[in-house]
């Protein structure tokens, strides 16, 4: 099976202009970009390099703000999003559901949420777009991101089982949160519309230290709170290899998408691009 590998834009990348950015992506080898927003003159730049549209990103913390009137004008305004990402040819819409209040409860914010979005999936499924919720937890010291653990994803896709509604599945998050992302793949396989390429080390020193808490005085490296840091992939603790097994198991024909956050390829445009190349060169050894 041929999986079509892309990537997130890095900021250094991103700065040089889309129509740079998707030359070199295609250039690199890579079939897709993922974009923060889908406009005509984002699509024509890729069209022109030869190069898909991947996920867009989507805005969601107010569809889960206490206040009832902002969750009903912010569900407005992602419903025209969905219009305007399908109009485009565009079909994914990538989501992190961070509440507009870092601080709510968990159990309080699936509650609203369990009010908002059946009404945007009616959409998506009039639109033909598909909203892939990312896992990443959240920021210290709450975590209050929906939909990052399995607990979780059972409760909301028993409430709403419509495919157009499902994971983005990031490896990276899972790792860090000591949930087996293999058998998540087992479990919720059939729920995976977007894949991220991203991967994370565990660092066993600093666990000793930390626990699984954050770091009192700081982290030692970038993109990381302590006890572990996200690398690209091949250069952590995910065994890609066995994740292109599974997902070829379960018939997944979608994207994998290198997300750039690494320490050690941050900062210039040339570490951007080494470690959007070194991600890639490890990925196509499975994926092609």
């Amino acid at each position: 099976m041929k999986y079509r590998i892309g990537m997130r834009i890095p900021p250094k990348i991103g700065a040089e202009g889309i129509d740079r950015t998707a030359r070199w992506a295609a250039e690199t080898g890579l079939d897709f970009l993922d974009v923060p927003q889908l406009t005509p003159e984002i699509k024509q730049a890729c069209d022109r390099a030869g190069i898909a549209i991947g996920s867009v990103d989507v805005a969601a913390s107010k569809l889960l703000s206490r206040n009832e009137a902002v969750r009903r004008d912010a569900a407005e305004s992602v419903k025209r999003q969905m219009d305007d990402i399908s109009a485009l040819g565009g079909s994914v819409l990538f989501m992190c559901l961070v509440p507009e209040d870092v601080t709510l409860p968990r159990k309080e914010g699936f509650d609203i949420w369990k009010e908002t979005f059946p009404e945007l999936v009616r959409h998506a499924e009039q639109t033909g777009t598909y909203m892939a919720i990312e896992g990443w937890p959240g920021p210290a010291p709450h975590y209050p991101t929906l939909g990052c653990t399995p607990e979780m994803w059972r409760a909301m896709f028993e409430a709403i089982p419509s495919r157009h509604f499902g994971l983005n599945y990031d490896p990276s998050h899972l790792v860090r949160l000591g949930i087996d992302y293999l058998r998540v793949l087992t479990e919720f396989g059939d729920r995976i519309i977007h894949c991220h390429g991203k991967d994370t080390e565990i660092l066993h020193d600093d666990l000793y230290e930390f626990g699984v808490l954050p770091a009192t005085f700081g982290a030692k490296y970038g993109f990381s709170e302590g006890a572990w840091r996200y690398t690209i992939p091949g250069q952590g603790d995910v065994e890609w290899s066995k994740i292109a097994v599974r997902l070829d198991r379960i018939g997944y024909k979608g994207a994998i998408s290198i997300e750039l956050e690494d320490h050690r390829y941050w900062g210039t445009l040339e570490a951007e691009r080494q470690g959007i190349v070194k991600a890639a060169e490890h990925l196509f050894q499975y994926f092609r």
